[in-house]
């Protein structure tokens, strides 16, 4: 999560050259978003990852010699910072929790808006999730583990009270600006416990501590039933 004026830097995965082209012009109509690298393939955007450290990558799932999930294991594997967010023509649950358990912050359709790909970018760039509400739910019941609760002190151990509890209202779909004015804080030390959180976690994203906190045990059902994340 970051506070700063620079261009977003993108890395683009594809192995369709067009589909690049036309992204990447798309793209950098947007003051905001620059196009640093493309990929051909999954161990070229893996590569590329490493040499140019762009702020997001957008990943394609079908290309040679590393498909994107394995792109994206390897990649958050070696920069867990780099936010990965997937664009893909598959729409099946096999893909989308392969992504997401590979370390992917989100996941999009390729018949998506270029508007909604556009803010679903700087979301990602913020640290926030961009999943689709019923997508997020199924992600929940996927790896949320009900039958086994932590204890508050392994927890803490990782994280202090006050960042599991933003963490806790991050998993309940607020936002920044909502978490702030309920806990009575300023939005900037709001931003500050979920990135300390994210960095205690390893995670770059809401999307992946939701998930780590699922597994771990900290965050139960329950204490996402207020909304989605």
């Amino acid at each position: 999560m970051r506070d700063t004026v620079d261009n977003i830097r993108i890395l683009l995965a594809d192995d369709h050259a067009v589909v690049r082209e036309g992204t990447k012009e798309l793209l950098e109509q947007q003051g905001d978003l620059e196009v640093v690298a493309e990929a051909s393939d999954g161990k070229e955007a893996v590569q590329l990852a490493i040499s140019q450290h762009p702020d997001v990558v957008i990943m394609d799932f079908a290309m040679p010699k590393l498909n994107g999930i394995e792109a994206t294991r390897q990649i958050k594997a070696i920069a867990p910072e780099i936010a990965v967010l997937v664009l893909s023509a598959y729409d099946s649950e096999q893909y989308i929790f392969a992504f997401l358990e590979a370390g992917a912050a989100g996941y999009l359709l390729k018949d998506v808006h270029v508007d909604e790909l556009v803010e679903a970018i700087r979301a990602i760039y913020a640290g926030e999730s961009i999943l689709h509400p019923t997508i997020a739910r199924k992600v929940i019941n996927r790896f949320a583990q009900p039958a086994k609760k932590t204890g508050s002190e392994e927890v803490l151990d990782q994280l202090t009270e006050r960042e599991l509890q933003v963490l806790k209202m991050a998993a309940q779909g607020k936002s920044n600006r909502e978490i702030a004015s309920e806990l009575v804080i300023s939005i900037r030390t709001a931003q500050t416990h979920l990135s300390n959180a994210f960095s205690k976690m390893g995670v770059g994203s809401r999307t992946e501590a939701v998930v780590h906190a699922l597994r771990k045990g900290w965050l139960t059902l329950e204490d996402t039933l207020e909304d989605t994340f």
